[in-house]
């Protein structure tokens, strides 16, 4: 019985040493003095950004992290707020944090019991997934917030990548990354942006990788700054074999992770025997296969309703096409799986294609086989062609991607493995927006706007989700925050569509008064030829420019104005026909006074690009010639 006693103090005072190791370890960093360099220009500095990573089998890692930031201002303040996540595959085993000031004497303190309890669920979204809540509050700064988190998770798929922690205004002042795996088990690493070489430490049964990254600056405010993850070091890191809820897979290479994926959706693409008969209803007498991907895309849009599902095998595997046609919802994976369905029930092959979905489009490694993807749409190649069609959409036309999956790579799938596809570009001809306006200008200076404008493609994404996501209201709204004029009224607006072309294309037709557009001083009329596209873009001065500009999309807009003036005035200065032509993009203005009419025309095509800081100053004049020129006033006289 002694014995035991002794065994049982000692292990206690094991555990004792180690927790004051570490809290003594938590104070050194907190009562560090910060490097001026890292506060500069700072409203946080993240002292420590740790995580531990360790690989126990294909089906079980652990995760634990820890995470501590000194908040300099109120600017900051959401570093504060903590939040962990759980789920059917993932054990929330400990959490905690700590609230210091500028001292460095605790303050406040929360555990796993302290934290509000929530399921990631809403009216329209329905998940497994579960969030633990809690926040610090103080208001003398600086003060500094500590977090810790351990998961277990049931498999070796998700294993978190290396991504220091740095944000615009966030220095960081240390991050660390340790992996640990059995020697007998392959991970798979690729560093990005770095080259960043691991201390490693090989005992008997175990390797373990440990890599570091010190005093990084805060993120200049630049415009039309690259993003970081196109120059900070990161680095993925991804299993060769795993197990997931029962499946078993490899992500050695693309064909391997296609197979994987095909296990998930093997099965599921049976559809109910009346649906059958009303598919066959809807396509026997067409042979055009075009025209039967239309019609089967157009039955899923006008039968279906996209809901947001995270429930189940890590939210990859669709719920089969059976349940969507009984219950008319889904979400990406399921609904195109149902299109696939559909298609497959007549005879045309589709394929579900794994991609990032955002209007910021991740970049993708290509020759790093691993979990890149957040989104499902469907591909179906016809011929030498590929029909692409975003199933959660209820309103794109089929062959069309909106900048939501347009120009990057994804994962098609099917049952001989995975391949990489790449998206359609919509390129500067594709990209058109043209206008021609109609206006008269009477004696007091009001302006009467007749306009017409075409949206092709990608310029007309913004207002094909405002048309068809909000109300006559809303659009409204939308407009009077988006025009660039002084007071004035909307009379009428009105938008259509026309998707009979490759690419869609939205009318828009508005009728506008402006009261006071023209400048009366006297005799003297001042007015803007440029009415409804002039430049609100003016870069700053900028001699230290730090990282490079990039300009993600390229489009064309063309507008053509008349306007009409009272007739008792006559020219008296203009400003000249102007034709910029760089790498940036290309501008063009022309204008001709006829009678009492001014007809002016401007085009501007943007391209894109990446260009070093050397070449700031060329961009700064550049875009500052069009905002100038664009706001250059034609003088008008009164006759006698």
């Amino acid at each position: 019985m002694g014995e035991k006693l002794k065994i049982c103090l000692t292990g206690l005072c094991l555990l004792l040493q180690i927790y004051l190791y570490a809290q003594e370890k938590t104070e050194n960093i907190i009562r560090q003095t910060i490097p001026d360099s890292l506060t500069r220009d700072a409203d946080a500095v993240c002292r420590l950004d740790e995580t531990e990573v360790e690989i126990k089998s294909p089906a079980k890692i652990i995760v634990r992290e820890r995470h501590i930031y000194t908040i300099l201002n109120e600017k900051a303040e959401q570093l504060g707020r903590y939040i962990a996540t759980y789920d059917k595959l993932s054990t929330l085993n400990y959490v905690s944090g700590t609230l210091y000031n500028s001292l460095g004497k605790e303050v406040n303190h929360f555990k796993k019991k302290d934290m509000s309890d929530f399921t990631n669920e809403g009216a329209a979204f329905v998940s497994d997934e579960r969030l633990k809540l809690y926040s610090f509050t103080y208001n003398s700064y600086p003060y500094t917030v500590e977090f810790e988190q351990e998961n277990e998770i049931a498999s070796a798929y998700y294993i978190p990548e290396w991504t220091p922690t740095r944000t615009e205004k966030m220095s960081l002042e240390l991050s660390r990354y340790t992996l640990s795996v059995p020697s007998g088990y392959k991970v798979r690493l690729k560093m990005i942006n770095g080259e960043i070489s691991p201390l490693t430490t090989e005992k008997k049964d175990n390797i373990t990788y440990n890599w570091e990254i010190r005093n990084r600056r805060v993120i200049p405010d630049e415009p039309y700054a690259v993003s970081p993850v196109y120059f900070d070091p990161f680095m993925l890191v991804a299993p060769t074999d795993f197990e997931l809820a029962g499946y078993k897979g490899n992500i050695s290479t693309w064909k391997d992770y296609g197979k994987f994926y095909y296990s998930l959706y093997e099965g599921k693409d049976v559809l109910p025997e009346e649906l059958k008969v009303q598919v066959h209803k809807l396509t026997d007498h067409i042979q055009d296969p075009y025209k039967k991907i239309a019609i089967l895309y157009d039955y899923l849009q006008n039968n279906t309703h996209y809901v947001l599902i995270m429930f189940g095998i890590g939210g990859l595997q669709p719920y089969d096409a059976a349940y969507v046609a009984k219950n008319k919802y889904g979400d990406c994976k399921a609904l195109s799986n149902f299109m696939v369905a559909l298609l497959k029930e007549v005879g045309i092959k589709g394929y579900p294609v794994a991609i990032w979905g955002g209007e910021e489009p991740r970049e993708f490694v290509t020759d790093f086989p691993s979990h890149q993807a957040n989104h499902i749409i469907c591909a179906v190649p016809v011929e030498k062609d590929t029909v692409w069609l975003e199933c959660t959409s209820q309103s794109l036309p089929p062959g069309y991607l909106s900048a939501f999956t347009a120009n990057r790579y994804g994962l098609m799938v099917n049952e001989e493995g995975g391949t990489l596809v790449h998206t359609p570009i919509y390129l500067l001809k594709d990209n058109v927006s043209i206008r021609k306006l109609h206006a008269v200008l009477d004696a007091d200076g009001n302006l009467q706007i007749k306009s017409e404008t075409s949206y092709k493609a990608l310029s007309g994404d913004q207002i094909q989700s405002l048309i068809h996501e909000n109300s006559h209201e809303i659009q409204l709204d939308y407009l009077k925050r988006n025009l660039n004029l002084p007071t004035y009224s909307i009379n009428t607006f009105n938008y259509s569509e026309d998707n009979s072309g490759r690419l869609p294309i939205i009318h828009e037709t508005l009728d506008i008064t402006v009261s006071g557009y023209a400048h009366i001083t006297g005799k003297r009329i001042f007015i803007d030829p440029d009415i409804l596209r002039r430049s609100t873009l003016k870069f700053p001065d900028d001699d230290e420019r730090k990282l490079d500009l990039q300009f993600k999309n390229e489009y064309r807009e063309v507008d053509s104005s008349e306007i009409t003036i009272p007739a008792d005035y006559r020219i008296e200065s203009k400003p000249l026909d102007m034709l910029l032509e760089t790498q940036y993009g290309r501008y063009q203005t022309h204008l001709v006074i006829v009678g009492n009419k001014i007809q002016y025309y401007r085009s501007f095509d943007h391209l894109r690009g990446r260009f070093p800081p050397n070449q700031y100053k060329n961009v700064r004049e550049f875009y500052n010639r069009i905002f100038e020129s664009d706001h250059t006033q034609i003088v008008f006289v009164r006759n006698n």
